[in-house]
Formats: C-alpha cells, sequence, structure tokens
C-alpha cells in the first residue's frame, strides 16, 4: 500500500476517533483536514478503502461514522436453512444479531456485511442491513430444478437461502442434476437472486460427480497454468555438475523416508548416527526452492494455492506431480538436492549444535509408518529380514525419538489422542471400510524429528534477523476455558483457574490422566475444540500446543508453501546474506498478507478434506440405511446430538425434533440436552443405540433415529 495512502487513513481515522458519534459528508471532511482542491481524489479514496475495511460506515445522504458509534456492527452472516440468519460480529464480546428472512434476501451466507440496530417498541431490536463489505458466495453448487416455470438452482448448502433462478442459456436438464453456476445479483426484498450456469457436473446419485461438486465448490484448481507446464518442462530430471557445487555429499549415509501407505510426495528423509552419548540427527529436506524461484509461474500458482489437498481416492498438488512426485521427492535409490539440518543432542535430547547446509542425498528406502511399527514393535521377522541393514538405524531412530518426547512432555506439549477416519478403498475407488487410523512408534519418530528440525531452524533464521513466516498458536481464551472447567470438574478433573495464565502443562495433565479412559476420548475432544487454531505469521508469538517459543514449518515444502519461504530464507543464511533494515521491514510487511493468504488456503483445505472424507463415508453407508448400531455421543449442538459408532469410524445427527418422548433443550454452559418435563438428558461420552434412518449424500450427512440409551 502507497505509504501517503496510508498517513491520509491515518489522518481521517483520527478525526472521526476524536469525536466518535458524529457522522460527517465528504466536505466536512476535507475541511477538516484542509484538503481542499488537489488532495480531493485522495480522500474519497481513502475513505471509500476505510468503508470496504469496515473501519467506517457510510450512512444516508453521504455521510460516514465509526461503526461503534452508531449503533453499527460489523461480521459474517451465518445463514440458516429456514431462511432467516445471524451476524457473527468481528468485535469480540458483542452478542450475535439476528437477521429476520426480509433481511436475509438481501445477502448470503458468508457475507461480510454492515448491520444496523434499532430499537422498537416494547424493548425489541432489529438489524437493517446498511452494506455489504465483501461477499462470501461468488460461484455455487447445487440442483437443478424448474419451480413455477423458472429454471433454478438449488443451493447444496442449505444455509445460502433461497433457490437462484438461473438466466442465459440453459440446456436440457433433467431435475435434481447438479449443475455449478456463478451468482450474477444479489435478491432484494421483491425478487429472488439470479445466477448464470457455469458447468453441468450430472447425476448426484454419482460419486464422481459427488467428488467433482466438493471440489468445485471450495474453488480448488485441478490444472495447472500452460506458463506453469512449461516451467516445470525446462526443470532438468538429472544433476548435473552445477547442482553438485557448494553442497554436502550425504550420498554415503544410511537415508530412509517413512511416509504412509498411500503418500507419493517424499519431502523428508532422516538418518541418526551415535557419538560417543551424542546423537547426530540428520533431517534432510527436499530442496523445493532449488527448482522454484521467486516470482516466476509456478511460484506464483503455488502462492494461490497455498497447499496441496489430500482426498482419500486423490490428491490436488501445490505442484505438478513432475516436481511433486519426481524431480523433487525423495525417491529411493535416486540422487536429490535437499537442505539438511544437522542437529547434535546431548543424553537429555538437549540441542548442543546445529549445522544447516544444502546438500545431496540418496535415500536406501522408502519405507511406511506399518513397516516400521511392525520391524520396532511387533519384531516381524520378515519385515526384519527386508530392513536388516537398516535395523540398528530404525533402533537408534526410536531411542532418540523417545528421548525426545520426554523431553517435549516436561515442558507442556500436548498430545491430543484424537485418531483420524482412515478410508479403506477398493480397486475401483469406492470405499469398503472405515476405520481409525491409529498411530504407532514409526509416527512418533518422523513427529519428534520433523518437530526439532521446525524448531531448529526458526531459531536459526530468528537470531540472524532473517523475517520467516511462524508457527504460532495462541493461548486458549480464558472465557473459552471457564465455560469448559465446569464441565470437567463433573467429570473430577479439575482445571487450574487462577489469576495466572493456564499454562500447556495444567492442559496436559489433564490429557494423561484420562489416557485410557472411558472419558478419555470425550476429553480430548473437549479440550481441543477449546484451543485456538495454528496460522501463520511473521511475529513470533510462540506455539502454545507444542510449548515452544519459537517454531515454523520448514519440513514439507512441496505441499507448504510457506515452507518454501523458509528454505529460501535459509538459503540466504547459509549465504551469509545480510538485510538492510528497510529490507527487512519491507519483508516483514509483505510476510503479514502472505500468512493471511496462507492460513485460509490451509482452512479451506482442512474443510475440503474434510468434507470429502463425510462424502466417502455417506457412499459406504449407503447400503447399512435401517440398520442398528452402538455408538457414542460425541457432540452436543442445538438441533440434536452427534453419534459416533463403534463397528465403524462414522458420525451421524440425532435430530432434536426426532425425540418424541419430551420437549428437549440443549444448555450450552452445562454441555447438556434435557428433556423439559421427565429430565431425560443426554451428554456427551453417553452410549446409545441408534438406527440409521436416511443419508443425504450429497451433503456428506447421516441421520440415526435414537432406539435407546444403555
Amino acid at each position: 500500500m502507497d505509504p501517503t495512502s496510508t498517513t491520509l487513513k491515518q489522518r481521517i481515522l483520527s478525526l472521526f476517533f476524536s469525536k466518535p458519534r458524529h457522522r460527517l459528508n465528504l466536505k466536512e471532511i476535507h475541511k477538516a483536514l484542509e484538503s481542499e482542491g488537489q488532495r480531493n481524489t485522495g480522500v474519497l479514496l481513502a475513505i471509500k478503502e476505510l468503508t470496504k475495511e469496515g473501519t467506517l460506515v457510510r450512512l444516508k445522504k453521504d455521510h460516514y461514522a465509526l461503526p461503534r458509534g452508531q449503533n453499527i456492527v460489523v461480521g459474517k452472516v451465518q445463514g440458516h436453512p429456514d431462511g432467516f440468519g445471524f451476524l457473527i460480529p468481528e468485535e469480540s464480546g458483542v452478542e450475535d444479531v439476528y437477521l429476520n428472512r426480509r433481511e436475509m434476501r438481501r445477502v448470503m451466507h458468508g457475507d461480510r456485511i454492515v448491520v444496523r440496530i434499532q430499537k422498537k417498541k416494547r424493548g425489541a431490536h432489529e438489524a437493517h442491513i446498511v452494506q455489504i463489505l465483501e461477499c462470501g458466495q461468488s460461484r455455487l453448487i447445487g440442483t437443478y430444478q424448474s419451480l413455477y416455470g423458472r429454471k433454478a438452482i438449488v443451493p447444496m448448502e442449505p444455509r445460502m437461502g433461497l433457490p437462484l433462478q438461473l438466466k442465459g442459456e440453459i440446456p436440457a436438464l433433467g431435475e435434481g442434476d447438479v449443475i455449478a453456476a456463478e451468482i450474477v445479483r444479489y435478491g432484494t426484498s421483491l425478487s429472488r437472486p439470479e445466477a448464470t450456469l457455469i458447468e453441468v457436473l450430472g447425476d448426484p446419485d454419482h460419486p464422481e460427480v459427488q467428488a467433482k461438486a466438493v471440489i468445485f465448490r471450495y474453488g480448488l484448481p485441478t490444472v495447472f497454468s500452460p506458463e506453469s507446464q512449461r516451467q516445470v518442462n525446462s526443470c532438468p530430471s538429472a544433476i548435473g555438475p552445477a547442482g553438485l557445487a557448494s553442497r554436502m555429499d550425504l550420498r554415503w549415509l544410511p537415508t530412509v523416508t517413512i511416509d504412509g501407505e498411500q503418500a507419493r510426495d517424499f519431502d523428508d528423509s532422516v538418518s541418526v548416527q551415535r557419538k560417543k552419548d551424542h546423537y547426530l540427527l540428520y533431517i534432510s529436506i527436499a530442496d523445493v526452492a532449488h527448482y522454484v524461484a521467486p516470482g516466476t509461474p509456478l511460484d506464483q500458482e503455488a502462492y494461490e494455492r497455498g497447499t496441496s489437498v489430500y482426498f482419500p481416492d486423490r490428491a490436488i498438488p501445490m505442484l505438478p506431480e513432475v516436481l511433486s512426485n519426481g524431480i523433487c521427492s525423495l525417491n529411493p535409490d535416486v540422487d536429490r538436492l535437499t537442505k539438511t539440518a544437522l542437529l547434535e543432542f546431548n543424553s537429555k535430547g538437549e540441542v548442543v549444535n546445529a549445522e544447516f547446509f544444502s546438500s545431496i542425498i540418496h535415500s536406501r528406502k522408502r519405507l511406511t509408518y506399518t513397516q516400521v511399527a511392525r520391524i520396532l514393535v511387533e519384531k516381524d521377522p520378515q519385515e526384519s529380514e527386508s530392513c536388516k541393514d537398516l535395523l540398528d538405524q530404525l533402533h537408534l531412530m526410536e531411542e532418540l525419538a523417545s528421548i525426545l518426547l520426554e523431553t517435549r512432555r516436561e515442558r507442556g506439549n500436548l498430545d491430543f489422542d484424537l485418531p483420524e477416519a482412515e478410508i479403506v478403498l477398493d480397486l475401483q475407488g469406492t470405499p469398503e471400510n472405515i476405520i481409525r487410523s491409529e498411530r504407532n512408534i514409526a509416527h512418533r519418530i518422523i513427529e519428534e524429528f520433523m518437530i526439532a528440525a521446525n524448531e531448529a531452524v526458526a531459531r536459526h533464521l530468528t537470531q540472524r534477523g532473517i523475517p520467516i513466516l511462524y508457527r504460532i498458536h495462541e493461548e486458549p481464551k480464558r472465557d473459552t476455558l471457564e465455560a469448559v472447567a465446569p464441565f470437567l470438574l463433573t467429570l473430577e478433573y479439575h482445571l487450574p483457574l487462577g489469576r495466572g495464565e493456564t499454562s500447556p502443562k495444567d492442559i496436559q495433565k489433564i490429557l494423561e490422566s484420562c489416557q485410557g479412559k472411558p472419558e478419555g476420548r470425550v476429553l480430548n475432544r473437549i479440550l481441543l475444540r477449546s484451543m485456538k487454531k495454528a496460522c501463520y505469521a511473521p511475529k513470533n508469538s510462540g506455539h502454545f500446543g507444542l510449548a515452544s517459543t519459537c517454531y515454523t514449518h520448514f519440513t514439507s515444502p512441496i505441499r507448504r508453501y510457506p515452507d518454501l519461504l523458509v528454505h529460501r530464507a535459509l538459503e540466504q543464511a547459509i549465504a551469509g546474506t545480510i538485510l538492510k533494515p528497510k529490507e527487512k521491514d519491507d519483508l516483514t510487511h509483505e510476510l503479514v498478507e502472505t500468512g493471511r493468504h496462507t492460513s485460509e488456503r490451509e482452512r479451506i483445505a482442512t474443510n475440503a478434506e474434510r468434507e470429502m472424507v463425510d462424502l466417502k463415508k455417506a457412499q459406504f453407508m449407503m447400503d447399512k440405511i435401517d440398520q442398528e448400531f452402538a455408538g457414542w455421543i460425541v457432540d452436543l449442538v442445538p438441533f440434536g446430538f452427534f453419534v459416533e459408532l463403534d463397528t465403524f469410524f462414522v458420525e451421524g445427527l440425532v435430530p432434536m425434533k426426532s425425540l418424541l418422548d419430551d420437549s428437549y433443550n440443549y444448555y450450552e454452559k452445562e454441555h447438556i440436552i434435557k428433556g423439559r418435563r421427565h429430565g431425560r438428558t443426554f451428554r456427551i461420552g453417553d452410549v446409545v443405540q441408534i438406527r440409521l434412518k436416511r443419508i443425504h449424500a450429497f451433503r456428506g450427512e447421516l441421520e440415526y433415529e435414537l432406539l435407546r440409551n444403555k
């Protein structure tokens, strides 16, 4: 942003802050700033920017004011399937604002808007939309329907509200066909919103159509630009003499990769050596920065994607597969360019020396987590024989990882024990089972080594004053913990909430105390939900979950853009580059937006991955409608409760309206659903018997009918 524009905006805001309840028009602002004449355009543009940000609001007769001085609230719209909605305020401590059906016809779920709160008769309040700051939706997925002789799209997202009328040329479509459309006009109190057709996906019951709908809904790019493809095609597949210059040759080292069975892009390889009573840990990471230069088409596209997205049956990579699965991937039995962190640990797991350099490696073997667990835990003779040259290496890795894990445990690392769903697919890509994926010793080894590398790189670059994106995780809000504490007490777990801040160790003690107990998985869910989301930022505020004061992401540059940036920063440190103060300031300023963007792309990828897993679960359960299952309540919501099955790792909703024996209310603070007349209660952790009633496969939703409590 132009510094002059920034200064002008600050002057305008200072004017309003001096009289927070005043309204000013453009002429009055000009006069107050003494900026008549040549500064007219600048003032107008600055006010437009402030209005777009929501810092100022535009009122009637072209007057402007601060939101908080005019009964104004800024926030995001959260729609409801029944047509009404709520404004979720951006300012903390402000209650959600109800939006009636008339107002909701003018906006859509996800919009960022400004509303004015007006007091009506008898103390009631009414919200009126003043301005739409940012549209939350531009494209949508839905089903085709003919309504009253007009062609329309019914959004897949029920919170989007009314159907949208389709304009323009529409091919012959069947009722219920899945289509993609672009919103061209918002609705009013008298007219429906309108959209134009982009693509016809097809039958809503077809698994591939359902998958395409998820990909489209989240705006995930599935092809790379011609410019990126040309750049990739120019990358050499073999390493020439120039690639070896100034690199440490580690091809003699017994290096291995350890990943999941379905992994195809291998970012990291590890090797451990003993040095008397110390350990030397070599963590070599794919040198993606060598192939993807800043500002190139490939770099720009990687930035826009932000991260790779992994689905049960496919992946949408951040980089073309020629790089992600080939040239950069640390495949076995080939030479690869890497950045290596060489960390020396003493017997207490403390880093006593750290070196960082460009390198070349030759991975001896590609191992899976299952293989390593069979060797180290099950002592499987067949697996051990297949890796006989690496047995000492694997045992040494286990030894070091155990020390590092204990060191992190002592400082308060939070280790949530929440297994994820593993979708078992047949040869046609159809789900044939849904199981819990459990972490084993191999997962622990790689986790500990990667955390150690990320911390070491973060410390190294911080000490040298090189701006980077930190991976930060702020401490949970006190009011959130206060809301959780009473529920924990009902299970006889005490969460300290004295005058001081709650430390990671306080939460860690509860997680360790409930390990292996029936209530363990309930407490893990509740406590994890109370945590803030980790994100990327150039300001280091530490990582609460890892109890780390300095942390970044360095170990996955093939699939995460922030890691690629850290590699470039590390290259500067290795080369001895010294940045001038202005260069540091400019880079830090740039990293603010990069951190925001990559955090948002990570959130989108996580939501898309979760929705695709839910979709696969729904497809798997399609032939099990009307079957009975045992399960337990994993979550309570105002409209019912979610049940996880014992047989399969699948969740579904028991709607509140289906509980006909009483009138039930949800009590958020007590974490309970209770009947008004008979006092029957439902809590998280209760064991229940249910029947699968229906499946909304298009939305990946399962609906259960409660049979009885156990």
